[in-house]
């Protein structure tokens, strides 16, 4: 006979034990109330104890909490403080939500404590390392599916912290119900919340070391709300990009042997008003008619304070809400690069301002700044500069160069303040700066974190380039991080360096009247003893032309004739330079005032209303046709880093004003500029010039009269003859309009 069997305990139940309390201990309780619990997961949601399974929750202001599970509805005791607990006699731990009363209202919600870590151990040891080259996927607010649920996951570095907690518009603002958990010693803290989705606003909480609390932004937020307002905002992009041709080809030819004419352009006030999506219905029209090859934006990143023009960042991961979200942000540059129009932006990786809600003393302690006040204080800002040290603030800063190139299709990252950056004592005076481990004033920190940022920079995004603003003669900017130079430094490794010492002497000598520019001829040609020691930019930017500096054709000398051929003239000799050019918007139509962001370019000198609107018309039809021209002359930036594209035909003609050279494609064939600084008309003036051209032909005259010149052009053909001048066996004979440069080629 058969032996009878043991009937089988009811589902999900199990024999019974010794039971425990399921309510939160005193410890937890404590720490949970006042945000300085490091692993609310372990304490919250559902648990294994002896008796079953316990389930707590917390839920400020709540006036009952209800365990579902399937067909199971379990009612938790309510505790105080907002705590709820039960324990049920389950064998498993079962997925679960809750019914939360407030007020008489129930909502059904996820339990956020019962989801296991969102990041896992390479993400955690890449961060520790400091080489997640990117950050912006694991840190931040994204919204995932986790577990079988969408919602959001909140991750933030803060290891001085005692306790973060999230706080937002999900839940009115009070973070008490949302504790995050602590990933061991990367100092990350993270909770995923369930039914969270795009466009919530949020901020992280955080208990100080001295148990004080702040509510601080995220670091790596990637939409802001608009200043003065300062919140994050979960963000998820769904930007279809159509600049596939652009990305495909835009690596084909190395920058420095390409055609580069930069506008720069302040996005807020080039035509105040204008959201990016309105931008990208103007701006690249405009550029594109103008024949720039690239804009460049002063600094996109969200700052609070308008007046800093950007350069004062509280958001290095959002471009600025002020004019749309990031979206309409890629939407513009994708417009632009559907245009042909490469995009540059200035970026600041210097330095951070001391809002008491954003980077500064983030934690409680330094952390992305310098923990010695002395490094830590910029001097002339008023701004906290970075701990380039420091390898997860590295990570930031590098991971934030290949976010705004992979996220958003930029092209070029124009640096700034490099110098402030390099030198220990950079605007600081004696006893306030302490040298390096070797005795010496360079930021060694600096240096490695630069050397990083360049070669992370161009081995994930082909195509892009980095440009230097940097104002010293520091050796090997523009140098191959690996090869070393006389400094004993390896280079610093940027595409490119503004060249600030051409833009400073050129415009002291334009400055002169013209009666005084002979003694002052070298600040002029001085540019070509070192022009080959970088790779440079010859930038006309908004720095020149603000806080009582002039606009550009307010910086020459005379009357309003002469101070639109001295522009005109200074153009045409800056085209003709090696080296690319940037011009700051407004100075393409001589612009008479400076620059200020709450208005803009003056477009209404272009009305033709307007009764010198010619005069300003001419200026910018000549800006076009020296992009038109440059872009069609190989001579005039194939071989901008090679000295054998440039020769001097003449630098030393002092009395005369007149300087005159030769540029060389790659196949040698010549463009000739001659500038002529005097205001005088000198007749038959000889320019020597290569015996094997046997004719010239004139195709840019900046006196021409469509350009508001005098029009002393030379419309026919011009033949060498057998005269010897400046060293060359044949010359040619020019009549030198004043004020003016002329672009020759050979007439073949």
């Amino acid at each position: 006979m058969p032996s009878a069997r043991k009937p089988e305990p009811p589902a999900r139940q199990r024999p019974l034990e010794i039971a425990v309390s399921p309510a939160v201990d005193a410890g937890d309780r404590e720490r949970l109330l006042h945000g300085t619990h490091h692993d609310p997961h372990s304490v919250l949601g559902a648990h294994q104890v002896p008796g079953g399974v316990a389930f707590r929750a917390f839920r400020p202001y709540a006036q009952a909490v209800t365990v579902v599970s399937g067909d199971l509805r379990a009612d938790l005791h309510d505790d105080g403080d907002g705590f709820f607990s039960g324990l049920l006699p389950l064998t498993d731990v079962p997925a679960h939500r809750l019914l939360v009363t407030y007020d008489g209202t129930v909502h059904e919600t996820e339990d956020a404590y019962r989801f296991l870590p969102t990041l896992g151990e390479l993400d955690l040891h890449l961060i520790g390392e400091g080489r997640h080259e990117q950050l912006w996927q694991v840190l931040g607010a994204h919204v995932i599916t986790h577990q079988g649920l969408t919602g959001t996951r909140f991750t933030v570095w803060a290891p001085n912290a005692r306790g973060v907690r999230v706080a937002g518009s999900f839940c009115f603002w009070d973070p008490t119900g949302y504790p995050m958990r602590s990933l061991g010693s990367s100092g990350v803290w993270e909770l995923f919340v369930p039914g969270i989705g795009e466009g919530e606003l949020y901020k992280f909480e955080i208990t100080r070391p001295d148990g004080s609390r702040t509510l601080r932004a995220d670091p790596l937020a990637r939409r802001t709300e608009v200043p003065p307002a300062t919140s994050s905002i979960v963000h998820a992009s769904h930007h279809e990009w159509g600049d596939a041709e652009w990305m495909a080809h835009r690596a084909d030819t190395p920058v420095h042997e390409a055609p580069v004419s930069v506008y720069e352009v302040h996005l807020a006030s080039w035509r105040p008003g204008l959201t990016y999506r309105r931008l990208a219905e103007q701006l690249p029209a405009y550029v594109t008619e103008m024949g720039f090859t690239h804009v460049e934006l002063m600094p996109v990143a969200e700052h609070p304070f308008g007046g800093s023009w950007g350069y004062q960042v509280t958001g290095f991961y959002a471009p600025t809400a002020r004019l749309g979200t990031p979206d309409d942000f890629k939407y513009l540059v994708d417009r632009l690069h559907q245009a042909g129009v490469g995009v540059l932006m200035d970026w600041v990786p210097a330095h951070f301002p001391r809002d008491e809600w954003a980077l500064a003393e983030f934690d409680g302690r330094p952390l992305y700044e310098h923990h010695d006040p002395l490094r830590a204080a910029h001097p002339d800002w008023g701004t906290l500069e970075f701990d380039f040290g420091r390898r997860e603030v590295r990570n930031f800063l590098v991971a934030n160069a290949v976010y705004w190139c992979e996220e958003f299709h930029i092209d070029g990252l124009r640096v700034d303040a490099v110098a402030s950056m390099l030198y220990l004592d950079y605007s600081r005076e004696p006893g306030q700066w302490a040298p390096n481990e070797f005795g010496g004033r360079e930021n060694l920190d600096a240096v490695a974190f630069l050397q990083e940022m360049n070669a992370t920079v161009y081995r994930r995004c082909p195509g892009v380039v980095t440009i230097a603003e940097e104002s010293t003669a520091w050796d090997g900017v523009t140098r191959p991080t690996h090869h070393k130079g006389p400094s004993g430094f390896g280079g610093l490794g940027f595409g490119l360096k503004w060249n600030m010492g051409w833009m400073h002497d050129s415009l002291q000598y334009m400055g002169h009247d013209t009666v005084h520019r002979r003694y002052h001829h070298h600040e002029m040609t001085f540019s070509m003893v070192y022009a080959y020691s970088e790779n440079y930019v010859l930038p006309i930017s908004h720095d020149e032309v603000v806080h009582g500096k002039r606009s550009l054709v307010s910086k020459m000398p005379g009357d309003w004739w002469q101070q639109r051929a001295d522009h005109r003239a200074y153009l045409g000799f800056m085209w003709a330079h090696p080296g690319k050019q940037l011009l700051f918007m407004g100075q393409e139509f001589a612009q008479g005032a400076e620059w200020s962001e709450a208005h803009g370019p003056d477009w209404w000198l272009l009305d033709p209303s307007y009764g010198a609107e010619a005069d300003h018309r001419g200026v910018r039809d000549l800006v076009r046709d020296l992009n038109g021209l440059y872009r069609a002359t190989p001579a005039l930036w194939q071989r901008d880093t090679d000295p054998a594209g440039f020769q001097w035909i003449t630098g030393d003609a002092a009395d005369d004003n007149v300087f005159a050279f030769l540029r060389l494609d790659a196949d040698g064939n010549p463009l000739l500029a001659v500038s002529h600084l005097s205001p005088a008309v000198r007749h038959d003036y000889r320019i020597g010039v290569p015996e094997d051209v046997p004719a010239w032909l004139e195709v840019l005259n900046t006196d021409a009269a469509r350009y508001g010149g005098g029009d002393v052009i030379h419309p026919d053909v011009v033949k060498p003859e057998a005269h010897p001048r400046h060293g060359r066996p044949a010359s040619i004979r020019l009549t030198l309009p004043p004020l003016a440069t002329v672009w020759l080629r050979p007439a073949w």
